[in-house]
């Protein structure tokens, strides 16, 4: 049995910004993982069994190299497209395509099946290609993997800036720039996968950082989960994305990341933590114009309770529910700050940096 995994991520700065390509995003992989197991089938039929939707199995055949699903009405999309892609560059690589099994396993999501909004798509999307890379004894760079993993999670979800990938890929704190995804589409539309792999990807951007040894990142959940794709879809058909406003609130958070980049460049915890609150702002101005609610209720009293122990806080992602996160000083005890969560029903998160070494 071959079993991989992949992390989980949080936004820590950057959202909606990051969705257009030249933008950046700071992303942080944490270490709640979903993991892919793959064995060999002696049936002509394969199974997918998952328990992250309560064991349900999706039956698949061969039809020459086409994979073909029984029920077309099914939660495996993220992972059909994750094993389409692999098998794609198998065929290149003159692999026999065999049937097999393969068993997913999430613990980013609560235990009664709610989303904390760690990125679970992007996750079992890495994980289910590095599973099946080792199936076909094919080696991945974490370049390629990060190229595939988007290839396979665009072709469904269609839209997002794709950090969560690269969290999932590379691991720890890192910047991420994004892509320009028209191209991709463009390229999917007119040249084979080996021409796109090899080819560098315009305006692509992933650097690896460091959190001053002074700062912690603390993490609430609000328990009111949100589809990152539904929120990102109405900044996006909003008529606001056409005025002055919305290119202000771009340029805005560019120079927001830069300097926050710079921070973690020279190790500099004010300039961090006044440019995550800094953000925040901007991400209140972007629902005010926008019309779109990104910081709820319950986020902007776990950002506010933050602020009251001289944290730096924000909500995370798309917002709309789902986490926040704080930074601030290892120095400042926690204990008050996260007892005053608890009484407004924000359930603090004890989650760790994971940190990605080699991919084989």
């Amino acid at each position: 049995m071959i079993k991989e995994k992949a992390p989980g991520k949080l936004y820590i700065a950057g959202e909606y910004a990051v969705v257009e390509p030249g933008n950046s995003a700071i992303i942080v992989a944490v270490n709640q993982f979903v993991t892919a197991s793959i064995e060999a089938s002696d049936l002509p039929v394969g199974n997918i069994i998952s328990k992250q939707y309560q064991n349900n199995v999706l039956s698949w055949r061969r039809r020459g190299s086409e994979l073909v699903v029984d029920n077309r009405d099914n939660p495996y999309h993220y992972i059909l497209s994750a094993i389409s892609i692999i098998e794609e560059l198998a065929i290149l690589m003159d692999r026999k395509l065999k049937t097999f099994n393969l068993y997913i396993n999430s613990d980013l999501d609560s235990s009664d099946g709610k989303k904390y909004g760690l990125g679970s798509s992007a996750a079992v999307t890495v994980a289910t290609i590095k599973a099946v890379a080792k199936f076909y004894n094919i080696q991945l760079t974490k370049e390629l993997l990060f190229k595939l993993a988007s290839i396979a999670h665009l072709d469904v979800q269609g839209n997002g800036s794709l950090g969560d990938i690269a969290a999932s890929v590379y691991g720890g704190w890192i910047a991420y720039q994004s892509f320009n995804r028209d191209w991709l589409n463009s390229m999917r539309r007119t040249k084979d996968l080996e021409d796109i792999l090899r080819t560098p990807w315009p305006q692509l951007k992933i650097e690896l950082l460091t959190l001053p040894s002074d700062l912690k990142l603390l993490i609430g959940w609000t328990g009111s989960p949100a589809s990152t794709s539904d929120l990102v879809d109405q900044v996006a058909t909003t008529s606001y994305q056409e005025t002055d406003s919305y290119h202000e609130f771009l340029n805005k958070s560019a120079a927001c990341l830069r300097r926050m980049i710079v921070g973690f460049h020279e190790a500099d915890s004010s300039i961090i933590k006044h440019e995550i609150s800094n953000n925040r702002r901007l991400l209140q101005e972007l629902s005010l114009f926008s019309g779109v609610q990104i910081e709820t209720d319950a986020l902007s009293r776990f950002c506010d309770i933050a602020e009251k122990f001289d944290g730096a806080a924000k909500s995370s992602g798309a917002g709309g529910g789902d986490c926040g996160i704080v930074i601030m000083q290892n120095a400042n005890t926690p204990e008050k700050m996260i007892n005053e969560w608890r009484k407004n029903d924000i359930q603090p998160l004890n989650l760790d940096i994971h940190h990605v070494t080699e991919i084989n």
